[in-house]
């Protein structure tokens, strides 16, 4: 159940599990497969409004894309760098962060982020003792700010996990959202020190790079995997209205009325999702999922004349610290980020709203939220003209949030499934929000049913079709 693709890619890796044996059925509640992943031509160019690359750096996902015949497709962004804009300035990021945990200091300073009392601050975490734990699942504010201080936190830290969580760094738990930054802090005295000798000790680079997007969108990977799923049974605008025990294993109700029976069910939809589809079989884990929060996003695009640009694209865009108090979490200048996208006479940009305890967008129509970016957009890169073209896709419930906490709610919910034997959870509110983590889990998922089904536990009677 669901066609996102963690359902998509958990179908795909059952049948390399099982091969001929499977029957399959897809369910989905809306009129098309994939998800968030969506594309739309734009300014005369294809262009993604929802995740926009793939973190091939995960195997699972990098080798999906090999056996799906992706592999020409790839495109690598430019190596430019970014910047945060900070006190109204656009200001380098600084290489050499693991998520905004710096490494190196010349290029910290050079930067500008930084107050001289803040570097100085910051410079301390290379004196300072190590400090004892003070909770089991600390937050990243945690862990950052008694090392490094609050600006570092602050003006890095909190704006690149803004961009890829939507979320508030003092609330996500470090250890659910970031494990090498709360390994880093377990294993050593001081965070700089501990992320040097761990860039020390990691393999050569090999120039590779680390995210990719498709020439033809994000989209290419749904038709991929869709195609490989052309002898299932996929069903669209369909709704399961209740999930039950059944001999062995489950019978499936669904909204038009049809009944299918399974060996084994993979609900691979948002927690909020899953919550009801479980409330009957498991309350208890309906209780838990239900306390995964997700938060609502916006993407907008908008194509600007070249000559309205008021400064070079010196890099692939920016990101807002949420101290600033403005409207935009994040800003891409796709084309000088994506070759694909590059127009001699048009620029496209990219812009994020939305974040965990920022709803002023959800009550604006598009205009105004056009306006609204449109005038930071002007103060940050001194544009000179509106844009010609507009797109805005809107994302309600978008982004789980793994906060304080996080493990301990996988556990519990683990706990309350484990009398449900051929039930499974997938997707993006629990082990990885991002395409390459929700791949991973799908495959290992994939894994677990197939062995599950051909060796189902004593006296269970495997169900051998599927009836309407």
């Amino acid at each position: 159940m669901g066609g996102g693709v963690s359902g998509l890619a958990t179908a795909h890796f059952l049948h390399e599990q099982l091969g001929g044996d499977l029957q399959l059925t897809l369910v989905e509640s809306g009129s098309q497969l994939g998800g968030k992943v969506a594309s739309r031509r734009f300014g005369g160019h294809l262009v993604d409004t929802g995740p926009d690359a793939l973190l091939v750096r995960v195997p699972a996902m990098a080798a999906l894309l090999e056996e799906l015949g992706l592999s020409d497709e790839i495109v690598a962004p430019a190596s430019l760098g970014a910047h945060v804009w900070s006190r109204g300035k656009l200001r380098r990021l600084p290489t050499g962060t693991l998520f905004g945990v710096p490494d190196r200091l010349i290029p910290l300073v050079r930067s500008g982020l930084m107050s001289p009392a803040g570097l100085i601050r910051a410079a301390l975490d290379l004196v300072l003792p190590r400090r004892a734990a003070t909770s089991k699942d600390p937050s990243i504010a945690d862990l950052v700010i008694p090392r490094l201080g609050t600006q570092v936190f602050d003006r890095l830290v909190e704006p690149l996990l803004g961009g890829v969580h939507a979320g508030r760094a003092a609330e996500l738990s470090a250890h659910s959202t970031v494990p090498d930054i709360e390994a880093l802090a377990r294993k050593n005295r001081s965070l700089y020190l501990g992320l040097r000798k761990l860039r020390r000790h990691a393999p050569p680079a090999t120039g590779a790079p680390v995210l990719i997007t498709l020439s033809g969108g994000l989209t290419r990977l749904v038709e991929a995997l869709v195609d490989r799923l052309s002898g299932d049974d996929l069903r669209l605008d369909t709704t399961v209205t209740g999930i039950v025990r059944a001999g062995g294993g489950y019978r499936v109700d669904l909204s038009d009325g049809q009944h299918l029976l399974a060996d084994a069910v993979v609900l691979a939809t948002p927690a909020f999702a899953t919550a009801g589809l479980v409330a009957e079989l498991a309350p208890g884990a309906a209780t838990v999922l239900g306390e995964i929060p997700y938060v609502d996003v916006a993407t907008i695009w908008l194509a600007y004349p070249r000559s309205a640009m008021g400064r070079p694209l010196d890099g692939t865009g920016f990101l807002v610290p949420p101290e600033e108090g403005r409207f935009m979490v994040g800003c891409t200048w796709s084309s000088a980020k994506w070759p694909q996208l590059a127009d001699d006479k048009l620029v496209l940009i990219r812009c994020m709203v939305g974040r965990r305890g920022d709803t002023r967008w959800l009550g604006m129509d598009d205009e105004t939220m056009v306006s609204r970016v449109h005038d930071e957009l002007v103060e940050a890169m001194g544009l000179s003209a509106r844009p010609i073209h507009q797109s805005i896709q809107r994302w309600p419930q978008a982004m789980p949030q793994y906060l304080v906490g996080h493990q301990d709610r996988l556990d519990a919910l683990d706990a309350a499934i484990r009398h449900l034997p051929g039930l499974y959870l997938t997707g993006a509110a629990y082990r990885g929000v991002g395409l390459a983590s929700c791949v991973a889990n799908a495959k290992r998922l994939a894994q677990d049913v197939a062995h599950d089904v051909c060796q189902p536990p004593a006296g269970v009677r495997p169900l051998t079709e599927v009836t309407s």
